[in-house]
């Protein structure tokens, strides 16, 4: 290449590299613009007010689809998404960040939700179970907790079911996270471990990885990974499975990526509150209802969900879980399509309460985004 050609060149990148400058200037400066006006939102509800007196879960969803809708590249959409969750949740977090509770302890998936949803911004607080969640939102200790309700290949968590049926808080989202297994150590190389200790459940979705490049190393079931990845970080010739955050927490390297056999495993967490929501746009509504303690017979439990087809709405999901009342009763949690205080879950929702014995509106919440 001829020399003018590489000044050119030069003069060229340079050019770029001061208008990418530019455009960073511009940003920094919308980013605190936006931030003075959350500024504003939060002292007109009162000098005193916290991050959880105008967090409004509904608004939020609302943005972030329309973010994912105007979004034409070459930047993706999962990561414009948490580009701006970012932004929001730093936004929010300037007077007090928000408190979110989730099943502990540091570097686990409900770790990763939480910061999925609301950002590095927020608090996340560890807890030893999902009752003490549970107990420590009643109690307002923590703002919000994150739960995991179902996954993908293993099905619902039952004992997070269980809790509604006697806690008055109330859903108000959903997070769907895939579920990406690394392989976790300070070690240089494969052929240094001996040993790898993570949860029962990691090491079966990583059977067939393992089988196939450390067929000989020993594995060791631990309570959580976050368990297992501290014995990695303590122990020579020992590596861990579990999220990336785990790496992070526990000063681990990822030495492999993405272990996992099933790429599609995904778990599906719930974020508990203490109010129902106003609507989004893009809802889904869940209840807890039992038949009517008159009904008999077959098809009962046709009978007492026809009016949501005869109204036009779809029900995805349907568990059922022991009442506690007496003896071979049951209740039924289940997911619906759209608001319930829109149009046509309202009216399908009123003509199943006259049927149940049971009926309780869990929570009516956005949609997952992203």
């Amino acid at each position: 290449m001829a020399e003018n050609d590489k000044h050119t060149d030069s003069q060229d990148l340079a050019a770029i590299r001061t208008r990418i400058d530019e455009i960073d200037e511009r940003i920094q400066s919308l980013i605190n613009e936006r931030a003075r006006y959350a500024q504003e939102v939060g002292m007109s509800k009162g000098k005193l007010a916290s991050a959880v007196d105008y967090y409004r879960p509904e608004r939020e969803a609302e943005v972030l689809r329309k973010i994912q809708a105007r979004n034409d590249g070459p930047i993706r959409d999962e990561e414009m998404l948490r580009l701006f969750r970012e932004i929001m949740s730093a936004c929010l977090a300037q007077q007090e960040p928000l408190k979110v509770g989730f099943l502990g302890p540091e570097g686990t998936f409900t770790q990763t939700a939480v910061f999925k949803h609301f950002g590095h911004s927020a608090r996340a607080l560890p807890f030893h179970t999902i009752d003490e969640i549970f107990h420590e939102v009643e109690s307002g200790v923590a703002d919000f907790g994150v739960v995991p309700i179902e996954n993908s290949t293993e099905g619902s968590v039952n004992y997070t079911l269980d809790m509604f049926l006697t806690s008055p808080l109330k859903i108000a989202g959903e997070i769907e996270l895939r579920i990406e297994q690394h392989l976790l150590g300070s070690e240089t190389g494969l052929d240094k471990i001996e040993r790898i200790c993570a949860h029962e459940q990691s090491l079966a979705q990583c059977r067939s990885w393992l089988r196939e490049y450390l067929p000989h190393v020993e594995l060791i079931g631990m309570s959580s990974n976050a368990a297992g990845a501290r014995r990695a970080r303590d122990e020579s010739g020992t590596a861990a499975i579990g999220p990336a955050v785990a790496a992070d927490v526990y000063d681990l390297q990822i030495l492999v990526s993405n272990i996992e056999d099933r790429a599609d495993n995904a778990t599906r967490f719930l974020v508990i509150g203490r109010e129902l929501l106003a609507p989004s746009g893009d809802d889904k509504t869940t209840i807890l209802v039992s038949t009517s303690d008159t009904a008999e017979g077959a098809g009962v439990l046709h009978q007492l969900l026809q009016p949501l087809a005869g109204h036009g709405v779809s029900m995805t999901r349907i568990e059922s879980r022991p009442s506690r009342r007496r003896n071979w009763d049951y209740v039924f949690f289940i997911d619906l399509d759209g608001h319930a205080d829109e149009s046509p879950a309202k009216e399908a929702l009123a003509e199943l309460q006259e049927r149940s014995s049971l009926f309780r509106v869990l929570g009516a919440y956005p949609r997952a985004v992203g």
